[in-house]
Order: C-alpha cells, then structure tokens, then sequence
C-alpha cells in the first residue's frame, strides 16, 4: 500500500523521548496552526500522542480521530486516552467519508514514499468542508543525515517543491515557511558533521528552554527566516 510509512525506519520510540523535552518549540507550533484547528480534526501520524493530548485540550476542536500506523504507539494512545478515536494504519484506512474541518500533518509526509497521492487524499477528505491543511515537514536536502534515514525519512523539503507538490494536490496556500532558523545549523552540526544517530536529552532540554524562545520570536515577529529546519505550511482544499 503506497500509503504506509517507510518500512526502513527503526521502531524504537528514541525520537519521541528526546523531543518530550521540546515543549516550548511544540506549543509554538501549535499555536502557529491554532486558528484553523476547530471543529472535526484529523490528526495523521498521531506517535505516542505529544501533541494528541494538548489537542484533546482545544475547546474549539469537538471532534478528534488520530492515525497511527505503529500498533505499539495506538496500544498507548488508547492506554493514555481511553475514550479518544484511534484508528491503526494510515490514511488509507480511514473508510468513512466524514467531513473535516482540519487535518494535522506533524513530521509524517516524509514518511511516505509517494507523498503527492498522500496530500491528494487529504484534499479529497477535507474538500467538502474547504477545510484546511496544517502540514510541518523536515526541510532543506542538503542537511539530510544518517539519522534521517534512521528515522525512515525519504526527503527534506525545499520550499518551492513543497508548494508545488500542495499546488498540485489541489491547495490553496495560506502559508508556506521555513521555521526554526537556529535548528537548522544545529542539525547540521550534529547530524551532519558530527553523524551523532541519536538526540541528547540535554542539548534538546537547553536548546528548547534557552535558544529557540528568542529565535522563535524574531521569526515571527520581525522576519522570516531564509532557511530552516523545517517548512511549515496551512492550505486550504480547493
């Protein structure tokens, strides 16, 4: 199934204990996507549900169903959320035809390995109510590292790519970025440079808590960055 996530990642959930320790950086994104996250939500790619629970928060989300493709990280979201909808497997096995109001893309399409059908098939689920795409992707080839690979990506995104790619699903882009300026020289010295294979709890805990509150606020206050880290993008279903 052309839908399923890279068969080559490790399944170890490594990743997401290191990036616990990012809760600045990931209020901050949800706060970029908050004014479109409303009604029913679709969260694909939901891991060990980080952002699942701050979404169950949201007053103005009163319907949540998160995808998930590993069983182990469902059997958790259950476990931690026994009454939210979990669905194991990808977006091709959401079956009903439910209308969407938003659906949240979070470090997932670089997963799949064709992802220009995976954003037409979130066009068609949010056609009907126009809704919108909140889409956060890994950016820039030049720094794709062995850890990348690790983590079963099959590319980083440069920005006219990735709005091509969006334009061609049928989007309307509201937005497209880059984000998180900084991160990108750190992921490069680390990852490129150094090949570390792995995120030090520390460095993620002093880098969250020390240089991406300041960053972050000359970003998206004063100016665009001109790279990145990562891109991130909220369009609209034609």
């Amino acid at each position: 199934m052309s839908g399923l996530p890279n068969e080559t990642a490790q399944t170890e959930d490594f990743e997401f204990a290191a990036l616990s320790e990012a809760k600045n950086y990931r209020n901050a994104l949800l706060r970029e996507f908050s004014g479109h996250l409303h009604e029913s939500v679709l969260e694909v790619g939901a891991g060990i549900g980080q952002i699942t629970g701050q979404l169950l928060q949201n007053p103005a989300i009163t319907r949540l169903v998160s995808i998930e493709p590993d069983p182990k990280f469902c059997a958790g979201l259950r476990t931690a959320f026994p009454a939210h909808a979990v669905i194991e497997g990808t977006i091709d096995d959401l079956k009903n035809d439910d209308a969407w109001n938003a659906i949240l893309s979070v470090n997932v399409l670089e997963h799949i390995s064709e992802d220009e059908r995976e954003l037409g098939i979130y066009r068609q689920k949010l056609s009907r109510e126009k809704g919108t795409l909140c889409l956060f992707v890994p950016a820039r080839p030049e720094i794709f590292a062995p850890i990348d690979r690790d983590f079963g990506h099959f590319r980083r995104y440069t920005q006219p790519e990735l709005r091509g790619k969006l334009e061609g699903a049928g989007f309307e882009i509201l937005q497209l970025r880059y984000y998180n300026f900084a991160g990108y020289f750190a992921w490069w010295l680390n990852f490129c440079v150094l090949k570390k294979r792995s995120f030090d709890l520390q460095s993620v805990r002093i880098f969250d808590r020390v240089i991406f509150p300041p960053v972050h606020a000359i970003e998206s206050k004063i100016c665009l960055p001109p790279i990145g880290q990562s891109l991130l993008a909220i369009a609209r279903a034609k």
